[in-house]
């Protein structure tokens, strides 16, 4: 049976409360809370998000009206007379697409700042996955014009007309090993390979994809027609290569290093907070150096003999204070399972913060907050910041798989929060759907005028959504927070 923190405290009141647990508050609201009063957006750092998004934008399609014009002088159209010569230009136009592609992937994911202000993390994977089949099928194309159009041509069968191109062009064999290079990668990053391999051949595989791009420009300035002929547009993709370099090595690489050199930050403390859950506690020096928000995650790698190959990510489960850092990891695997044995005083090293799933992406002082298992842990830290009328929804199968119980019920009783607890099977009293929209409404009436922050596991999370869509909340009050990586 299904049941919300109404019917439990109940039950509670029958019976007594649980020692040392006092009653979840459902209903109570501080009296410093403005009904649905709107909230001022923070002007300026929507306009400077604004701003550096338009420099984004303007600067990849400027640097696309380049290619195209390269393309362009170098015969692109004036120099299709028949069919071979046509295959041939399209062949040369995928490449440069290619290229500039495979430029953008390492860009993506390269813990740029000014990304992360405009994009979020999840949003910036989702379009890395996008990009990396978008740049292969490209080069693919790349590869099947050329050798198409070259062979009608010299008139050779495509094999032969392959062979000859290692004879011909010095750095045919450095693309060929890119591209089997970038092969491997979209392979490895497919879900049904990714769950049979371990975290550092997944890892060393993706390091080729650096490997690729330097073996690309060996194969595309010093023998690529548009670059011969043409110095400026040799300089122009040098310029690119240069660029892409130096972003990466000074953020994925230069800052995260200098950053921990300066914090020093330490495992110590480590507690269970219930069967297969642990918090660890990170401190340091100077921590309110680091500019994060209740809301957000770091990736860690913890520097012991066990884990320091792999950095995971993890969201704050408490408000940070400048003082320490507090995160909550649940048993799904080799990794999270081994963290409840790590020892006090062990190095961290922390990339980060990331994530837009902060207070400021609200534009209303009326929240629900709605959490599925383990997708507690940014919302508890959201609850410990947020000022407002809050309401919690926090969903479990059973009662003892609740995180964090004493903290919520203290939040609620000191700040007026609502809480509910979902417990229990796929319905509730009245037979209706486990937050369903009209389980929602009745939980929270007025959920439709509301900013809505959402997470838990991906299947709970695509169905609350539909059940907000339902419910009638606008999805651009929806702020989600994906509890996968």
């Amino acid at each position: 049976m299904s049941y919300d923190a109404r019917a439990l405290d109940l039950k509670r009141a029958r019976r007594g409360p649980r020692a040392g647990v006092a009653p979840v508050i459902t209903s109570s609201r501080s009296n410093r809370h403005a009904g649905g009063a709107t909230r001022p957006w923070p002007a300026l750092r929507r306009q400077l998000r604004t701003l550096i998004a338009w420099i984004v934008r303007l600067t990849a399609l400027g640097s696309l009206a380049v290619i195209v014009g390269i393309w362009l002088r170098g015969g692109g159209i004036t120099g299709v007379h028949d069919l071979a010569t046509g295959l041939t230009s399209i062949g040369r136009i995928t490449g440069l697409f290619a290229t500039y592609a495979l430029l953008i992937q390492l860009l993506l994911l390269a813990r740029l700042p000014f990304l992360e202000r405009i994009a979020s993390f999840d949003r910036l994977t989702t379009w890395h996955k996008i990009n990396g089949k978008l740049t292969l099928a490209l080069i693919l194309a790349h590869v099947g014009f050329i050798t198409a159009g070259y062979a009608l041509m010299d008139r050779l069968s495509i094999p032969a007309q392959f062979l000859s191109f290692f004879h011909a062009y010095r750095g045919v064999a450095a693309a060929l090993i890119g591209t089997i290079l970038l092969i491997l990668v979209v392979i490895t990053s497919i879900v049904a390979v990714r769950r049979r391999l371990g975290y550092q051949t997944w890892f060393l595989v993706h390091l080729m994809a650096y490997s690729a791009v330097a073996l690309t420009w060996f194969h595309q300035i010093p023998t690529g027609q548009n670059f011969i002929t043409n110095p400026l547009a040799a300089a122009f993709w040098t310029a690119l290569y240069v660029s892409t370099l130096q972003l990466i090595v000074l953020f994925r690489f230069g800052q995260p290093l200098l950053r921990n050199l300066w914090h020093r930050l330490r495992v110590v403390e480590v507690t269970e907070e219930a069967p297969g859950v642990v918090s660890l506690r990170i401190s340091g020096h100077h921590l309110d150096w680091l500019n994060v928000r209740a809301g957000q995650f770091f990736l860690w790698r913890f520097l012991d003999w066990e884990r320091w190959q792999e950095a995971h990510p993890f969201s704050l489960s408490a408000a940070p204070n400048g003082k320490s850092l507090r995160i909550t990891v649940k048993d799904l695997g080799d990794f999270s399972q081994r963290l409840s044995t790590i020892k006090l005083g062990t190095r961290v090293i922390v990339e980060g913060p990331f994530g837009s799933f902060t207070d400021e992406a609200r534009a209303s002082e009326r929240v629900a907050l709605i959490a599925g298992g383990v997708g507690i842990t940014p919302i508890r830290a959201l609850l410990e910041e947020m000022s407002g009328d809050l309401t919690l929804i926090y969903r479990a199968r059973r009662e003892e798989d609740l995180i964090f119980r004493d903290e919520l019920d203290t939040l609620a009783r000191a700040r007026g929060i609502s809480i509910h607890y979902v417990i229990g099977g796929r319905h509730v009293a009245g037979n209706e759907p486990l937050l369903s929209a009209q389980h929602l409404r009745r939980l929270v009436p007025d959920i439709a005028r509301r900013a809505i922050y959402l997470c838990g596991p991906p299947s709970m999370m695509q169905a609350v959504r539909t059940s907000l869509q339902r419910a009638g909340v606008p999805e651009h009050n929806v702020h989600s927070d994906a509890f996968a990586y």
